[in-house]
């Protein structure tokens, strides 16, 4: 009779932890082509747009990268680098000037060794 109990609860156990390890291995399985966003930045939306005068460009990372933030014109010709530095994790804000540059239609870029991004901007002073 104790053998039996015994039994059972091994069996049980045992089924348990397959299903447990068989979870795990779908879990991983189901995962294995999604981007990790520690391996990315993120680049925010300026808050007011179109935007005037002093311009706050916000973008978050979780681990030390160089980062380059480039302004380009509608035709995605390099206008102005704003930003290339090596960065900490977290967040950063880069301002510039946008009476530096005419009103109209423009895109920041941020470039990482893994990555190239792009928000579109309009300026209006």
């Amino acid at each position: 009779m104790l053998v039996n109990v015994l039994l059972v609860t091994l069996c049980v156990s045992l089924g348990l932890l397959l299903l447990f390890i068989l979870y795990r291995k779908t879990i991983q399985y189901v995962n294995r082509g999604i981007p990790q966003l520690k391996n990315y930045c993120v680049l925010y939306p300026v808050e007011k747009n179109p935007a005037s005068g002093e311009v706050a460009i916000y973008f978050t990372t979780e681990m030390s990268r160089e980062v380059v933030l480039d302004l380009l014109d509608e035709d995605l010709i390099l206008l102005k680098n704003l930003f290339t530095d090596n960065v900490d994790n977290g967040g950063q804000i880069v301002r510039f000037d946008s009476r530096e540059v005419p009103n109209g239609h423009y895109y920041y870029c941020l470039t990482t060794e893994n990555q190239k991004t792009m928000k579109k901007l309009t300026i209006l002073n």
